[in-house]
C-alpha cells in the first residue's frame, strides 16, 4: 500500500489495447516444453493444463468466475461457464486495469484469474497459501516476479494460490445511494473477487495437491489491507482458518459517508447527472481509469489523531463498510468475533519510509540536520513534533537525523497499525497473534546518496518467498531491494519456513529461529527477522507509550 505524497499518478498513458478474457496458446510458444512437461488438473469447470518445472506444477491464468465487464461492472461476477477439453493455463490472465506492467500480459476489465504452485497433483493435502498482491487497491498482479511460489512449494512442501482481481474504480466505486440494493455491494467487489477466489480454493484445491480445511491467507501491503478485510468478512470467514497481515496493517477502511462523495466526484468529472448513473456502465473502462488516476493514490483510510478518528477528505477507492460485505471495520473497535478462533500473525519492515523516499527520488531526506528534521516532522505532527523527536533522541542517543525521519514515518506508516491489531487481538482471549518485524538490512544505497535502504517496504515479498536464492551455476546474482550480501539467502529461508510452517501448523517456526511466543500484553514478544532472529520483548516500548500519550494510538 502506498502511503507516499506529491507523487503524481496522471500522466500514465491511457492508450493501450485491453485483452480479451481468452487465454488458449498455441503450442509454439512453449517450445521450451516437451509433451512430458505438461499436467492436468481437472476442476469443476474443466480440465487445466499446466507445466511441470524442476518439481514444481504450475497453472496460470485459471478463470475463478466469470465476466465483470458489460452488465456485470459494479456486480459480482457472471457464474463461470464450464469449458470442453482442455484449457491450457500456461500464461498469466490479464491483471484489473492500471498501467501496463512489465513481462505481463495486457489490463482488462475482465481479470478474474488466478495462478496455482504445487509440488504434486498427488492429492496430497498440502497447506494452500493464499496469497493477495500489493500495490494498495488500485494497481498490482497476481504475476509479480517477487511472488513466484515456486520456491515456496519446492522447498517446503506446500501450495500457493494467487489471484487477480477488479481494482481501483471498477473494484470499489460506491454506488448504493444512488442505484439502490442492486449495487449495495459494489464498493467491496474488489474483495468479493478475492472470496470468490477463496470459493474456488475450497472446491477446487484437491486436485492440486492441497488441503481445503487448511488455508492460510496473508498479503503485503495493499494485500494486507485486503487480508485485514477477509479477516472482517463474514462471506469469506469459512474458507480459511489463518492469516498474516504484512506491512499493511487495515484496522479501519472507508466510511459510506466518504464513499458516495467520491462517487460523485467522479460523476462530476464525467459530466453524469446522479439521474443518469447507468451511464457509467458505457463509459470506456480506460476513461474510468484516467478519472481514477486524477484521484489520490491511497483511499482515504480513517486514521486516529489526538486520541480522534479522523474524517479524511473524499476521493482514492478501497474497500468500504458498508453493513453486508464489511459489517464493521476489521479492528476498530474489536476484531471480528467470528475470526476470533483464526491465529494472526501482524508485523512491519523496520525501515519502510526509504522506499517512498526512493520512490520519490528524496535525496534531500538522507542529508538533513535536527533542525531540518523537526521541519519536516512539523508538517505530519504539528505541536507533538518535539516530543516525538525528544523521544526517539533518547531511545536511540546514537541515531542520526534521518536514522530518526525513517524510524518515525516507519512507524507511523505501517507499525501503529500493526501493534493496534496485535493489542485488540490479544485481549480477545482467542487464537494467538504473533508479531513481527523485518530486519534484514540491504546495502542497496538510496541513488544520491551514501545511506542504504535497511529494511524497505516491500523487500519482504522476495525473502517470504523464498526468492532470495544463490543463483545457479552461470546465472549472474539477482540483485533487488535485497541487496548484494550472501546473508540474504539465509534471512530469506528463515522468512519462508516461519511462513511455511504458520501455514501448516498454526505456530510460526524455524530450524536455528528461537521459539516465537505469541503476542500478550504483559511482555509483547515480538520476533525481529534476520539472518539471526531474535525474541524482543516490550520492543519500542517507550516510543509506543509517547505515539499513545499524543493520541495516534
Amino acid at each position: 500500500m502506498n502511503f507516499s505524497k506529491g507523487i503524481s499518478r496522471r500522466n500514465f498513458i491511457y492508450k493501450m489495447s485491453l485483452a480479451t478474457g481468452g487465454l488458449a496458446a498455441s503450442f509454439h510458444t512453449y517450445s521450451w516444453l516437451t509433451q512430458s512437461s505438461f499436467v492436468e488438473a481437472k476442476t469443476a469447470y474443466g480440465k487445466v493444463r499446466g507445466a511441470s518445472m524442476e518439481g514444481v506444477n504450475i497453472f496460470k491464468g485459471i478463470p475463478y468466475a466469470g465476466k465483470v465487464s458489460g452488465n456485470r461492472r459494479f456486480k459480482r461476477p457472471a457464474d463461470l461457464k464450464p469449458w470442453t477439453g482442455v484449457r491450457d493455463a500456461l500464461e498469466f490472465g490479464p491483471p484489473s486495469i492500471q498501467p501496463p506492467r512489465r513481462g505481463e500480459p495486457t489490463p482488462a476489465e475482465d481479470c478474474l484469474f488466478l495462478n496455482v504452485w504445487t509440488p504434486a497433483n498427488d492429492n496430497k493435502k498440502r497447506p494452500v497459501m493464499f496469497y493477495s498482491h500489493g500495490g494498495g487497491f488500485v494497481i498490482g498482479s497476481g504475476a509479480s516476479p517477487g511472488q513466484d511460489g515456486s520456491n515456496l512449494a519446492r522447498n517446503f512442501d506446500v501450495v500457493v494460490v494467487e489471484t487477480n482481481h477488479r481494482l481501483g474504480l471498477l473494484g470499489f466505486l460506491y454506488l448504493g445511494e444512488l442505484a439502490g440494493e442492486e449495487y449495495a455491494e459494489s464498493g467491496n467487489m474488489g474483495v468479493l473477487d478475492i472470496t470468490a477466489g477463496l470459493k474456488w480454493v475450497n472446491e477446487n484445491i484437491a486436485e492440486f495437491g492441497g488441503d481445503p480445511d487448511n488455508v492460510m491467507i496473508f498479503g503485503e501491503s495493499g494485500g494486507g489491507a485486503k487480508t485485514s478485510c477477509l479477516y472482517a468478512m463474514p462471506e469469506a470467514a469459512p474458507y480459511f482458518n489463518k492469516a498474516s497481515i504484512e506491512s499493511g496493517p487495515g484496522v479501519r477502511m472507508n466510511s459510506l459517508g466518504i464513499a458516495a462523495a467520491t462517487t460523485e466526484m467522479v460523476l462530476k468529472e464525467l459530466n453524469i447527472s446522479k439521474n443518469n448513473w447507468e451511464k457509467l456502465l458505457e463509459v470506456p473502462a480506460m476513461e474510468l481509469h484516467a478519472v481514477q488516476s486524477k484521484m489520490p493514490f491511497v483511499p482515504p483510510f480513517l486514521e486516529k489523531r489526538a486520541g480522534r478518528i479522523t474524517e479524511p477528505k473524499a476521493g482514492g477507492f478501497g474497500p468500504v463498510i458498508d453493513g453486508i460485505v464489511l459489517p464493521n471495520h476489521p479492528f476498530d473497535p474489536t476484531p471480528p468475533p467470528f475470526s476470533k478462533d483464526k491465529p494472526l500473525m501482524v508485523g512491519w519492515n523496520e525501515d519502510e519510509y526509504t522506499f517512498f523516499a526512493w520512490e520519490q527520488r528524496d535525496a534531500d531526506a538522507f542529508k538533513i540536520d535536527f533542525d531540518g528534521l523537526k521541519q519536516r516532522l512539523e508538517r505530519q505532527f504539528g505541536d507533538d513534533t518535539q516530543t516525538i523527536i525528544d523521544t526517539y533522541r533518547k531511545t536511540r542517543p546514537e541515531a542520526s537525523a534521518p536514522d530518526i525521519l525513517v524510524a518515525v514515518n516507519s512507524i507511523v506508516m505501517m507499525g501503529l497499525g500493526s501493534i493496534e491489531i496485535a493489542e485488540k487481538k490479544a485481549k480477545e482471549d482467542g487464537a494467538p497473534v504473533y508479531l513481527y518485524n523485518f530486519g534484514y538490512k540491504s546495502d542497496m544505497k538510496i541513488p544520491g546518496t551514501d545511506y542504504e535502504m535497511g529494511t524497505p517496504h516491500a523487500m519482504d515479498i522476495s525473502f517470504k518467498f523464498n526468492n532470495e536464492v544463490p543463483p545457479k551455476a552461470g546465472e549472474q546474482p539477482r540483485m533487488g531491494f535485497g541487496g548484494s550480501k550472501p546473508t540474504r539467502y539465509e534471512a530469506s529461508h528463515k522468512m519462508a519456513e516461519l511462513w511455511t510452517t504458520f501455514a501448516k501448523t498454526a505456530k510460526p517456526a524455524a530450524e536455528d529461529v528461537p521459539k516465537w511466543p505469541e503476542f500478550t500484553l504483559e511482555d509483547r514478544a515480538t520476533m525481529r527477522i534476520d539472518e539471526n532472529c531474535e525474541v524482543i520483548k516490550d520492543r519500542y516500548w517507550e516510543e509506543v507509550k509517547m505515539w499513545k500519550s499524543i493520541g495516534r494510538l
